[in-house]
């Protein structure tokens, strides 16, 4: 095991997983927020980091090969797990109801990716000749976008929650029609929610879209190892 630049980033981007839910537990928010959108993106940041520099200085390894999709997947995985717990939950009217918008595409990712984590296993040796496809990586991109602007999302519903505590609503109308002036920056906040809201979801919609896609691909090339021998 040779521990190079690239496979270090790797390793961080490993630990950096869990920390993006941990920290909304150890910190307020909006800190939490912000700590953990700046570990996310820096996270994912280094997943096109690692790579390139891999490639480049003739350091790919067989443990980053190895440590790579995992790091992929966690980073994944816990942050939808994260954005579901925060903001999965309708709380309107007193009940508790899961969001569809949320949920739909966050469980088909998940899905795809404990079967694909599954056939991988049983394959074992025989999963090598499976090459990554360009979908999948720009599946993972996509993720990675969504989720980010899911995070960024959530900050400006605290912002826009946080100042307008106590305001009256004809003056919060006024304010965002642009017919009161802004002292709080409440209109750009509101925008900023309105846009990082559409932009989230629709990009979380395409990457599970995406996600089932490279899925269906992978059992299909999967499908010759796992005939019963004659």
């Amino acid at each position: 095991m040779r521990w190079t630049l690239p496979n270090i980033l790797t390793l961080v981007r490993l630990i950096a997983a869990p920390m993006v839910g941990l920290v909304f537990l150890l910190l307020p928010r909006p800190f939490s927020d912000w700590v953990a959108l700046i570990l996310f993106m820096s996270a994912s940041l280094t997943d096109y980091l690692d790579g390139l520099l891999a490639r480049r200085w003739g350091q790919e390894t067989r443990f980053g090969a190895m440590l790579d999709p995992i790091a992929d997947k966690a980073m994944v995985v816990i942050a939808l797990a994260v954005l579901l717990a925060l903001y999965g939950v309708d709380f309107a009217a007193g009940s508790l109801a899961l969001k569809p918008i949320f949920l739909i595409p966050i469980l088909v990712i998940l899905f795809r990716e404990i079967f694909v984590s599954g056939l991988r296993e049983f394959l074992g040796a025989s999963a090598k000749e499976l090459k990554v496809t360009k979908l999948a990586k720009w599946k993972t991109t996509v993720q990675m976008f969504a989720i980010g602007f899911v995070f960024c999302f959530g900050l400006f519903a605290h912002y826009l929650w946080a100042l307008s505590v106590g305001m009256d609503a004809g003056l919060i109308e006024g304010i965002l029609a642009g017919t009161v002036e802004d002292e709080f920056n409440l209109r750009w906040i509101f925008l900023g929610y309105q846009w990082s809201e559409l932009l989230g979801v629709a990009l979380l919609w395409l990457s599970a879209l995406l996600t089932a896609l490279t899925g269906w691909d992978y059992f299909q090339k999967a499908r010759p190892f796992l005939k019963e021998p004659q």
